[in-house]
């Protein structure tokens, strides 16, 4: 008796072909439409495990872990260098997303590179940076900025020590300048500091005796070397018709005629000088005023002598 067979059904060719079309586990060089290349693992059509991607337009390479077509994991991106004509490394450390989060280490020049944390592509967290002029920051970042907390030593050894914000000094710190040994304390606002104090420090003290003895200062004089200033009383206001002994210009002593007036008769004391006559209608003599005191006017500048 003859055995039957259930027909298989056949499945559409365009499904086959999609099925082994299907990008799993380790494949070798994958061109995309622009000229990309991966080589290494899939998944479900997607880029998963480990595998290599070139860019075509750029010429950067990336060598690492991937998860679900983005980079995640640990991975080395590096770009090509004309003048060298080779590949220097860019950043190596990890990834989630298709961005740099977590440890890693970002080479920006020859002499200069970031190594500490990372968020979202920017440096955020701990970290250090080695600038390529000798200075170096080692502190808190946020938002690619040194921000927080943080310490920069300069290349002749001077070092800032406090807080920061927006990638400048602000708040309070200390700066240590080791060149002349001083210390300055006080607080920052936008990298200006706007009030504190220095310190001087690291300077031995003079030994006792000193190398070269201080002469002790003295003075020949008896009594005092200052003489008090005596308090000026004014002068009352005087009734009308006379004559004030003040004068509102300036007054010294001289050797010129000195003149004191009263209410009555102009006296005329002092000295005159040789040759010189009394002007007609003065007196000469003492004054009819008590203790007067002479004041010495100065002379006008339209008279002549």
């Amino acid at each position: 008796m003859p055995v039957s067979k259930c027909l298989q059904k056949s499945e559409p060719l365009w499904k086959v072909w999609e099925q082994k079309a299907q990008k799993n586990g380790l494949r070798h060089q994958v061109y995309a439409v622009n000229g990309d290349c991966y080589v290494g693992q899939w998944k479900d059509n997607m880029k998963h495990g480990k595998g290599t991607q070139i860019w075509k337009k750029k010429g950067a390479i990336y060598e690492g872990d991937w998860k679900f077509g983005k980079r995640d994991g640990y991975g080395t991106l590096s770009s090509p260098d004309r003048e060298k004509g080779k590949y220097r490394r860019v950043y190596s450390g990890w990834w989630k997303d298709d961005k740099k989060s977590g440890y890693g280490i970002q080479f920006l020049g020859p002499k200069e590179y970031y190594e500490g944390e990372w968020c979202g592509d920017q440096r955020s967290g701990w970290g250090r940076v080695y600038y390529s002029n000798g200075d170096i920051y080692e502190g808190q970042w946020l938002k690619d900025k040194p921000h927080g907390e943080g310490m920069l030593r300069l290349k002749n050894g001077n070092r800032y020590e406090g807080y920061w914000q927006r990638g400048m000094k602000n708040g309070p710190g200390r700066f240590f300048h080791l060149d002349h040994g001083q210390l300055f304390e006080g607080f920052w606002v936008d990298d200006v500091a706007k009030c504190g104090t220095m310190i001087d420090f690291g300077r031995d003290e003079a030994p006792e005796p000193t190398q070269f003895p201080i002469p002790k200062v003295s003075t020949t004089q008896e009594g005092p070397v200052a003489i008090p200033r005596q308090k000026t009383v004014p002068t009352p206001p005087n009734p009308p018709g006379t004559c004030s002994l003040a004068r509102p210009s300036p007054v010294q002593p001289c050797n010129r005629p000195e003149f004191v007036f009263s209410r009555d008769i102009p006296t005329e004391t002092g000295s005159t000088p040789q040759g010189r006559q009394h002007p007609k209608g003065w007196q000469t003599g003492s004054s009819i005023l008590p203790n007067p005191t002479p004041y010495c006017f100065p002379p006008d500048r339209n008279s002549r002598p």
